[in-house]
């Protein structure tokens, strides 16, 4: 009786040497693979769970232990796929750069580079999930805290401190304005020029900001 137990609960816990916990962790993975893929190719109204699902070779069943709908799906895979982003961007940024320069010249080739290399993942980030209002509002000011910790490696403390969100909140709403119309037009144009249009203004902006 033991042994059948013992042996029961190894067929239950482990499959083709994947734990039940690693087990979902790959459909999950797959779910948002499938996910980044779809969103990144149409509009969200045309993706339906059931697309998601045989994408991602998953029954309904398991999709529903890891997302509430269709809706929740997407937001996750946008902070997900956002948060990705910021990270390679960070990580463009020298530790302790010497002028604002230093700062958005890096991190926005890195940016535009990344989303050029990705334009499924850009798509998600930029233009299907902004159209849910609330999530797009929530991203700008996820991103505009992340320039405020970017430039704090620059030195200086604003005086106006409400003043300085707010231009910071425009700087990221600005920038992602831009990048979503070359978006739209199929990413065509020289990479490094957006970038540098892109740190121009970024310079601008910041440039208001650090004076308050």
């Amino acid at each position: 009786m033991e042994g059948r137990t013992a042996a029961t609960t190894r067929r239950g816990e482990t499959y083709a040497g994947l734990s039940r916990a690693q087990r979902a962790g790959e459909r999950r993975a797959r779910i948002v693979a499938s996910a980044v893929q779809l969103f990144g190719t149409r509009d969200y109204e045309d993706v339906t769970v059931a697309d998601v699902c045989t994408t991602a070779r998953v029954s309904k069943r398991y999709f529903y232990e890891h997302f509430d709908d269709r809706a929740d799906l997407l937001l996750k895979v946008n902070r997900e796929q956002n948060e990705w982003l910021l990270r390679g961007v960070a990580a463009a940024v020298p530790a302790e750069p010497a002028s604002l320069a230093e700062v958005f010249r890096p991190a926005l080739h890195i940016l535009v580079g990344m989303l050029k290399s990705n334009p499924e993942s850009a798509r998600v980030i930029y233009v299907n999930a902004p159209r849910m209002e609330s999530r797009r509002r929530g991203v700008l000011r996820e991103d505009a805290q992340f320039v405020a910790a970017v430039l704090r490696r620059a030195g200086g403390t604003p005086r106006d401190q409400v003043g300085y969100d707010r231009t910071l909140l425009a700087l990221v709403a600005g920038l992602s304005e831009v990048i979503i119309d070359w978006i739209a037009q199929d990413m065509t144009g020289d990479q490094d020029d957006l970038a540098e249009h892109l740190t121009g203004i970024a310079l601008a902006l910041a440039a208001t900001a650090v004076s308050l």
